[in-house]
């Protein structure tokens, strides 16, 4: 059956809580409202990365209820690599709102104005075109570390957005942006990392509630391939049952909705080997991963238990378009992963 395609304005819950069966679908802009209510399995977040051919940043703030987690990331392919994050208890002082942080909804600051030790600072703000995304915290051997990006958003440039339905009281509302352009910088003590002409933003903005327990696959790229400007959003396990995916291509700006599960192959006995990630006749997406470098995280605290294996590296292969057009790619730098977390 086809997914219903969403065209205006509509909350995603309805008065009591509960899913509005009129929100469940997607669309090619943001047009949901999280009116979310309850507390305990209530997820809100945005993530940003923001890809170069040499580094990337990754910007997190999310509120789960009971605690409330904001982290830098940063990576130079074959260099440096740091991870920031603080943890604030029944997420005192982060308030996500019921729209994209600063595009549609309000902007977002967490952190003090100049973060010592393990705390960090991001700030998410509506700018001319686009977001800015700013970020201040200390690298673990004590640099200071400021970034400062602005991710546009072109007239006309499609973006994924989608209600995956468990039940009526368990749902999960995603807006998932790929191929954005971006500019700006991070500065690490005194060296410098430039974010120019190559630089892309991809958004996961999330509003849901969640069951205790899930697994996700999610890979995602973006840059310019054959002359053409690619987005990859690519999803898997967490949506299956639900008749729902998250997967979408973007080409030029263009959204093309793939509705069908895709068949993800990798081994994290040796998640640098190969992934394959194709639609289960390979005809809309044909695609091989290739890893450079895995970004492992396993807590277990009781309450919150997480195993996230994220590979960075190259996506090669074809996809084909709504248009029926196939797409080469070659060489498009994204990640994938596979996260199991219990929340």
């Amino acid at each position: 059956m086809p997914e219903r395609e969403i065209t205006g304005p509509v909350d995603l819950c309805l008065p009591d809580g509960r899913l509005n069966p009129a929100a469940a679908g997607w669309s090619r802009s943001p047009v949901h409202r999280a009116n979310l209510r309850g507390w305990g399995r209530t997820k809100r977040w945005e993530y940003w990365c923001v890809t170069t051919p040499r580094h990337l940043i990754a910007l997190t703030v999310s509120d789960l209820d009971y605690l409330a987690l904001s982290s830098v990331y940063f990576l130079e392919y074959g260099g440096r690599e740091f991870e920031r994050s603080a943890i604030a208890p029944f997420a005192l002082g982060v308030s996500l709102p019921e729209r994209i942080a600063g595009a549609g909804g309000a902007d977002v600051t967490v952190g003090p104005e100049r973060p010592t030790g393990g705390r960090v600072r991001v700030a998410i703000r509506k700018a001319p075109g686009g977001t800015r995304l700013r970020a201040r915290c200390v690298t673990p051997d004590g640099l200071p570390v400021e970034a400062d990006l602005t991710v546009g958003l072109p007239d006309g440039h499609e973006t994924l957005s989608v209600v995956v339905p468990w039940s009526d009281d368990r749902f999960q509302y995603t807006s998932k942006h790929t191929a954005r352009p971006a500019s700006g910088s991070v500065r690490i003590g005194t060296e410098e990392y430039a974010f120019g002409e190559d630089a892309w933003g991809v958004l996961d903005h999330g509003r849901g509630r969640w069951p205790r327990a899930v697994t996700w696959n999610w890979g995602a790229a973006s840059g310019r391939t054959g002359g053409r400007l690619v987005g990859l959003q690519l999803g898997g396990r967490w949506t299956e049952g639900t008749g729902t995916t998250e997967n979408a291509l973007c080409v030029d700006g263009r959204l093309t909705k793939i509705g069908e599960e895709l068949d993800w192959r990798y081994d994290l006995a040796d998640p640098l080997a190969p992934w394959t990630i194709r639609t289960p006749d390979a005809e809309l997406v044909d695609l091989t991963f290739a890893p450079f470098h895995d970004r492992t995280a396993r807590i277990d605290t009781g309450l919150l238990a997480n195993r996230t294996d994220q590979c960075f590296g190259r996506y090669s292969g074809r996809i084909r378009t709504a248009a029926g057009e196939d797409v080469q790619v070659d060489g498009l730098l994204g990640w994938a992963e596979e996260v199991r977390m219990r929340w």
